[in-house]
C-alpha cells in the first residue's frame, strides 16, 4: 500500500533530495550489483518475465529500464495519473496493472494496460484501493483496500465486477500476493501486535502466522518464481508503529522458505517505503531488485 494515493513525491523528500540507487542481490552469494543511481525518488522495481527490464515509478509516472543499466524510458499510462509504487505485472508478462487515480478519479484506484502503453482500464471503482497480486491464470487481481474504516485484503477478477473481501481482522492487513501455483495469498497483518508475515488460501480461508520475530514488523512478501523462497522487508521494533511503513529508514531485508522455514536477513539497507512494495525477483529465482535511499 502505497501512503499516498497521488504517490508523486513528498515535500519531505523534495526538500532532502533523496538518491534512489537501483541494485540487484543475488540472494545466493550475499553480491550486490548497482542497476543505476538517480538524483530523485525512484520506487517499487518489477522485473520483466524476460529478465531484460525493470519497471519502476516515480513521480507518479511508470518507467523501464535494462536491467543491465542505462537510460530510462517512460512507459505512457493515458490519463491516469499520480500512478503509486504498486504495480504488478501479468503472469503472460504483456500487461501491467496500476494503482493510480485520474484527474476526473480521486483516489488509489486500480486500472489494467498493456505494458508497453496505451489507455487503462479501469478496475476498481471503489477508492482507495491498492494492487499487490495478479493471479498467475490472469483472472484475479488481489489487493488491501480501506472500506468503513478498516484495510483489508480483498479480490475482484481482472475483467471488473464484485470484489470480496477475505480479510476481517481490525487496523490493517497489507500487501497481498499470489504464489506461483496460484493456491495461496501470502499477506502481512498487524493482528498479532507487531507487523508479521501471513499466509491464506486463495479463497481466504485457513489464515495463518508465519514470521513471529518480536523485534520487527515484517511487510510486503514476495515469492520467488519457483515458489521455493519468501522475501521481505523488516522494520526494527520502535522506529514506527507497527502499521506504518515509512521512508528514510534503517531496514532488513530477510528471506525464509516458502514453509516458513530458515529465516535469515540477506540485506541491511537505508529505505522502507518504495524499497520492495511489489514482487522484485528475476525469473531465475536468484536475483532481486531493490532500492536504497541516500539523503545528502
Amino acid at each position: 500500500m502505497a501512503l499516498l494515493a497521488a504517490a508523486l513525491i513528498s515535500p519531505a523528500l523534495k526538500a532532502q533530495e533523496v538518491t534512489s540507487i537501483l541494485q540487484v542481490l543475488d540472494t545466493k552469494t550475499g553480491k550486490i550489483r548497482v542497476v543505476q543511481e538517480f538524483p530523485y525518488l525512484i520506487e517499487a522495481p518489477n522485473w520483466t518475465h524476460d529478465g531484460k527490464w525493470l519497471i519502476y515509478n516515480t513521480r507518479g509516472q511508470i518507467w523501464r529500464i535494462s536491467s543491465d543499466g542505462g537510460e530510462s524510458t517512460q512507459i505512457p499510462t493515458g490519463e491516469v495519473m499520480g500512478c503509486n509504487n504498486d504495480h504488478v505485472l501479468s503472469a503472460d508478462g504483456k500487461q501491467i496493472a496500476v494503482s493510480a487515480q485520474t484527474a476526473s478519479l480521486r483516489g488509489s484506484r486500480i486500472f489494467i494496460l498493456p505494458l508497453e502503453g496505451g489507455d487503462p482500464r479501469l478496475v476498481t471503482p471503489q477508492s482507495p484501493s491498492y494492487l499487490h497480486g495478479w493471479s498467475p491464470d490472469g483472472q484475479t487481481l488481489c489487493y488491501c483496500a480501506e472500506r468503513n474504516g478498516n484495510y483489508d485484503v480483498y479480490t475482484i477478477p481482472a475483467t471488473g465486477g464484485e470484489e470480496t473481501r477475505l480479510t476481517t481482522a481490525d487496523d490493517l492487513d497489507d500487501g497481498p500476493e499470489y504464489s506461483p501455483d496460484g493456491k495461496y495469498i501470502w499477506f502481512n497483518s498487524v493482528r498479532s501486535g507487531l507487523m508479521q508475515v501471513w499466509r491464506m488460501r486463495a479463497d481466504g480461508s485457513d489464515q495463518r502466522q508465519m514470521t513471529f520475530d518480536e523485534d520487527l514488523n515484517s511487510w510486503f512478501p514476495h515469492v520467488s518464481p519457483d515458489g521455493k523462497k519468501v522475501v521481505f522487508i523488516a522494520y526494527h521494533k520502535g522506529d514506527l508503529k507497527p502499521n506504518e511503513h515509512l521512508a528514510n529508514k534503517n531496514v532488513v531485508l530477510r528471506m525464509m522458505t516458502a514453509k516458513g522455514k530458515k529465516v535469515r536477513t540477506i540485506h541491511t539497507l537505508f529505505g522502507g517505503q518504495g524499497t520492495i512494495n511489489v514482487n522484485s525477483w528475476a525469473p531465475d529465482s536468484r536475483h532481486i531488485a531493490f532500492v536504497s535511499y541516500r539523503l545528502p
